[in-house]
């Protein structure tokens, strides 16, 4: 997000896992699971405040202030020495409460905070009358204003009730315009919000939504001391493609959901970037599709359809067309892998779609949607996932996808929605695949890696 960088760079590890050797035809589609491990290797626990830029965003109504009244000076006293900050608030439209002076940004002292929790306690929140519409205008507002604070990281927390999100219409198209420029946390309060919105703002901004209660305060307190844990700010994904590939896409499916945005190289056609954000130490989990055609390309070939790079760090992605008229081969390893990361996805996907189901009162789509979260859940062990569906559902049989629905007040789901779509889980577990054994010359059965004679037809094994 700017052109400044910590001086130690962090130890990188990747690794790539095919989902097995594709079958020849125009539109064949390739899909590989990228592990990223990034260590700090040394480098300081905490990024210094003086690199960080914050805006805190106050998108609450006047009906809902006692969400925020002591909350807020709250996380305003606690924030750190140095640290570049700003407090949006809404009227008709978001305007800057603090500074209150021609200066746009503040720096973190015993003064400012003091002055800033202060005017916190009187913040101009929008009324029943004009307010902004959607959250279009806070994206663009902080765009607008962090573009002039060409830190480290620049980072956008909005506080919402949801009252300004009637009506929205441009958020897709505002959050093309600020992708790269910042990052964004979401806190809902009230009971009020349509989850889908926050959730979209949450995946493009490579952020967290979640629905805080009480302890808004701390919330925001942790969400900043986060900021302070990252050790690279942006860390982008290069894919080089074989010419055959005609189209890539990756997203990050752990340890929280992301859309990534692909950016081709001006004058390398081949050669995508897919910018990726707020790298702490720890793993984090990828999958990569390609879509290639099989025209010109040799068949039971080992073939590099495309080089991942993760900063001087590379791996290839390498497969065969497999013959259509033929057995299929054995899996790779890692074929597991790639497996467990898209029923990973799937399991957060049917969590969230059973429960928007059922808010809108269509059980039957609720039943079938979370019986198979269940399932998913039961054979990752996956306990959260298991918790909440017991908050709407008896689960007779997990495992079997065996829930029987209760009676609930749908206006409780709105918070269940946003954890099943951004709350982090852990990245799936490595398969681990024993070493391939040779394969029998007489009828061709692959025996394990310790054999000496077939298992199918008993020939010795060379």
């Amino acid at each position: 997000m700017s052109s400044h960088t910590r001086p130690s760079q962090p130890g990188i590890r990747l690794r790539v896992d095919l989902d097995g050797d594709p079958r020849p035809h125009r539109s064949a589609k390739i899909e590989a699971r990228l592990r990223v491990d990034v260590a700090a290797d040394g480098a300081p626990t905490d990024l210094p405040a003086v690199e960080l830029a914050v805006i805190i965003a106050v998108d609450v109504a006047e009906r809902n202030r006692a969400a925020v009244r002591h909350a807020l000076p709250a996380a305003l006293r606690a924030l750190p020495d140095r640290i570049s900050f700003a407090v949006l608030a809404g009227g008709p439209e978001p305007v800057r409460c603090y500074p209150r002076d021609d200066d746009e940004w503040a720096v973190a002292d015993q003064y400012h905070r003091r002055r800033a929790a202060f005017v916190a306690g009187s913040l101009p929140l929008h009324r029943d009358g004009p307010r902004p519409t959607g959250y279009a205008v806070w994206a663009a507002g902080a765009r607008a204003l962090l573009a002039g604070r060409p830190l480290s990281v620049r980072h956008l927390v909005l506080i919402t009730d949801g009252s300004s999100a009637a009506g929205e219409r441009r958020l897709e198209e505002e959050l093309d315009l600020c992708a790269g420029q910042f990052t964004c946390d979401v806190f809902a309060v009230g009971a009020d919000w349509n989850p889908d919105p926050l959730l979209v703002l949450a995946e493009r901004l490579h952020g967290t939504a979640q629905f805080v209660d009480d302890g808004l305060g701390r919330a925001v307190t942790d969400a900043i001391a986060r900021l302070r844990r990252v050790h690279t700010p942006q860390l982008p994904i290069e894919v080089t493609l074989r010419p055959s590939v005609r189209q890539v896409s990756l997203s990050e499916k752990a340890p929280r959901p992301h859309r990534l945005g692909g950016l081709p190289e001006p004058g390398r056609p081949h050669r995508w970037s897919f910018p990726t954000y707020q790298w702490e130490q720890g793993s984090r989990d990828y999958l990569l599709t390609l879509v290639a055609d099989a025209d010109d390309d040799p068949l039971e070939t080992e073939l590099q359809f495309a080089m991942v790079s993760v900063g001087n760090v590379h791996a290839p992605v390498v497969a065969r067309w497999h013959l259509p008229d033929q057995s299929a081969p054995p899996a790779r390893a890692g074929a597991d892998s790639v497996r467990s990361l898209n029923a990973t996805a799937q399991m957060r996907g049917a969590l969230r779609e059973g429960l928007a189901a059922l808010q809108e009162h269509r059980r039957d789509a609720a039943e079938d949607r979370l019986a198979l979260a269940a399932r998913l859940a039961a054979r990752f062990g996956t306990g959260w996932v298991l918790d909440e569906i017991r908050t709407v559902a008896d689960v007779e049989d997990a495992a079997e996808g065996r829930i029987r629905l209760r009676a609930v007040d749908t206006g409780t789901l709105g918070p269940m929605i946003l954890r099943a779509g951004s709350r982090p889980g852990a990245p799936p577990p490595d398969a681990v695949d024993a070493p391939p054994g040779p394969r029998c010359g007489a009828c061709g059965r692959r025996a394990g890696s310790e054999a000496r004679h077939c298992i199918a037809c008993g020939e010795k094994l060379l």
